[in-house]
Formats: structure tokens, sequence, C-alpha cells
């Protein structure tokens, strides 16, 4: 049954509307893209502060708990690093890389036979180095391509069940496809996505009506938001622009699964285009910009990572995502990347609206290093941009 939306949200969305038209309208004339020099400014200076912060990569990251540091977070900044290191391969960048996967014998965290995508997310650096040094270091994937075989190995297809996971654990089955040309990886992965959207919650945790990801069981209707709409929260919707990008670039397109993929993410970035903010951010609440509303860095850099690579592929159209992305980028470099590198209106982790809450752009988040992946993920792809 079709839901109804609240009067201020249909607002909402007939104002965005509107504004996207009239963008798309406009950009038929020319779009000032970001500089190069300076989208290569923004992103070292972030870089350089944490590096300068964190000089030794095997240290322990201490919080409630004492996590090793090759947890879900960091893999998520080396992501970003090593999509810097391609548009700007300082030997620095390379050498931090390694070093942190060395400290981690290039090993899942904690446990090489983890299911949990989170503990797996480190294997797309290992992947990347690898490829980076001609394959000519196969101890590199070692540990990576014996976890992910003994998820293989199994018939289950549930371990998927928060959408987070789909960018922990997506692009190392999709990279090992095409690393070692073997189908089992890419059949697998399609496998576990399809029980992630079509199972898991009861109906999947996609709503094919919205476009959008609720973010695990938890969320899924009758769970409402505080103005009546479902809970979309925005950077979980950024793991899944995220995933969907990076499996689309080692999907063959003969792949049998190749168009669905092509066709969900075409439609999540379709849905986030009449919710932007009007400064150029995304609200941490997708569909209730009064619960915890306010600029918010790490979902929005995910979106422009996702749009600017569809730009960049020619999957998606550049008059209507052009401006978008640029109108994000510019408020991220603004806004958030602060004169010594530090990064404002960053979502502390957790799973929903609230988590982290309220954000500042002086405020530390409980962990620093994703937030910078986000931005370099989207700063790598707004630099190829032409």
């Amino acid at each position: 049954m079709k839901r109804l939306l609240t009067a201020s949200f249909f607002a909402l969305i007939m104002a965005g509307m509107t504004s996207c038209s009239v963008q798309k309208q406009s950009s038929a004339g020319k779009v000032n893209l970001p500089d190069k020099k300076e989208v290569l400014e923004v992103s070292r200076r972030a870089n350089q502060y944490f590096m300068n912060k964190w000089p030794d990569t095997g240290k322990e990251i201490i919080g409630k708990k004492v996590w090793p540091s090759n947890l879900w977070t960091r893999a998520v900044y080396y992501e970003g690093l090593i999509a810097l290191y391609k548009i700007d391969p300082k030997k620095e960048y390379y050498d931090y890389a390694i070093s942190w996967s060395d400290k981690h014998n290039w090993d899942m965290m904690r446990d090489t036979y983890t299911r949990n995508a989170d503990n797996q997310a480190c294997g797309q650096t290992y992947l990347d180095l690898y490829e980076i040094d001609g394959k000519k270091n196969p101890e590199r994937i070692k540990f990576v391509k014996a976890s992910i075989d003994s998820m293989i190995a199994t018939n289950k297809v549930d371990e998927w069940w928060w959408i987070d996971a789909l960018q922990m654990g997506m692009p190392i089955f999709t990279k090992l496809g095409r690393i070692t040309g073997e189908k089992k990886y890419f059949e697998k992965n399609y496998e576990m996505y399809a029980f992630t959207k079509y199972k898991h919650g009861g109906n999947g945790l996609y709503n094919p009506e919205d476009k959008l990801w609720w973010r695990d069981k938890s969320f899924v209707p009758p769970y409402k938001e505080p103005n009546g709409e479902d809970c979309y929260w925005s950077r979980g919707n950024g793991w899944v622009v995220a995933a969907l990008a990076k499996t689309l670039e080692d999907t063959p397109k003969s792949d049998p699964h190749y168009q669905e993929y092509l066709k969900d993410y075409k439609d999540l970035l379709s849905a986030l285009l009449p919710i932007q903010r009007e400064d150029g951010f995304w609200n941490a609440s997708l569909h209730d910009p009064t619960n915890f509303g306010g600029k918010e860095m790490t979902g929005t850099a995910l979106f422009v990572y996702g749009m600017a690579y569809g730009i960049n592929k020619g999957l998606i159209d550049r008059d209507t995502y052009l401006p978008v992305v640029v109108k994000a980028w510019n408020a991220i470099a603004k806004d958030s990347v602060q004169p010594n590198g530090f990064l404002g209106w960053v979502q502390g982790t957790g799973k929903e609206p609230k988590d982290g809450q309220p954000l500042a752009v002086d405020k530390q988040p409980d962990f620093e290093d994703y937030g910078l992946g986000c931005l370099l993920l989207a700063g790598s792809e707004v630099y190829k941009l032409k």
C-alpha cells in the first residue's frame, strides 16, 4: 500500500524537485567545476592532519573498547587513502598503507575466518596494494581469499543484515572475482546482496517505493521518524551508494546481475536529488529534516563519491547530477574541512540519525578515521571530473 507523505515533507520534496529542475535547466550552461588544485589541497590537508596524529599505523584505538587498528573505521580511511594515492601518487601514502597492512600481517581483524563484513573491510586495501604492486606479492591476498573462500564454501547468505555491511563486504567479493577471474565470487556476492535487499527484516531492507534503504530490521515499518516518515539514515544509504559504485566498477557488464546493480544504484541516486539541503549537505535523517537536522559530512561525502563516479563513468546524466555534486563538494570543502585539516560536521559511529548528536564544526567524533575515508573517496572522484 502506498504510504502517505506528511504535508510538511511533501512540501519539502516538491521544493526540492523544483530546485533540481531549475538546476538541470541551468546546467545546460557552464557549471564551474571545483579547481583540481583546490580539490587536491583540501584532500591533502585533511589527510595530513590525520597522518600527523596517527604516526604509528599499528597503534590500537582506545574508546569504550580497545580496537585493533584494522577495524572497519580505519579500513574505510585506507580505502580513501588508496583513492587519493591513485590521483596523487605520493610515496608517503603508499608507505603508510603498506605499514598498516604489515602491522596486521595482511589478515582480517582478529580472525581470518570471520564472516563479519566489518572485520573483513581491511581486505579491500590489501587487494588494492596487491594490484598496485603488479600482483607480485600473493601473500598480500592470502588471508583475504581464505576468508572469502570459507564463506563461499557454505550455503549461508544472510550475514549482511545491516546495510553498512554492503560497503564493507561487497567490494572484496567483486575485486577477488576480477583478480582471479572466478565467477564464484560474483555469484556469492549477488546471493548475499539479494538476501539483504529482499529478505532481511521480513521483506528486505530496500524500499522500492522510496528507492532508499532501511539500516536494519529495527527500522523497517512500523518504525517511524518523528514526522511519521520512514527512517532512512544518510550514512547508511551512503554506504550502499559506495558499495554499488565499487561493485559496478569490478563486475563484468555480462554478469547476469549487473543491470540490477546499475538500476539500484541509479534509483538510489535519483532519490537523493530532491532532498539535498539548500547548503549542499544532506541531513542525517533523509526523510525527516526535523530529526537532528543539520549539516552532516559523511553521508554527504559518500553521495558525492557515488554521483561523481557515475558522471565520470557515464552511468548517470551529467546535466542532472553535476550541479548537485559541485554544490555538495563545495559545502564540504568550505564548511567541514578546517584550516588545520580537522573535519567538522562528522556524525560519530552508530546506526541512526540520533547517534553522535548534536554535531558541530569543532566536535570530535568517537572515531575520526572513517569520515576522512569518505572525504578522500569523494575528493578522488571530484578531482577526475572534466
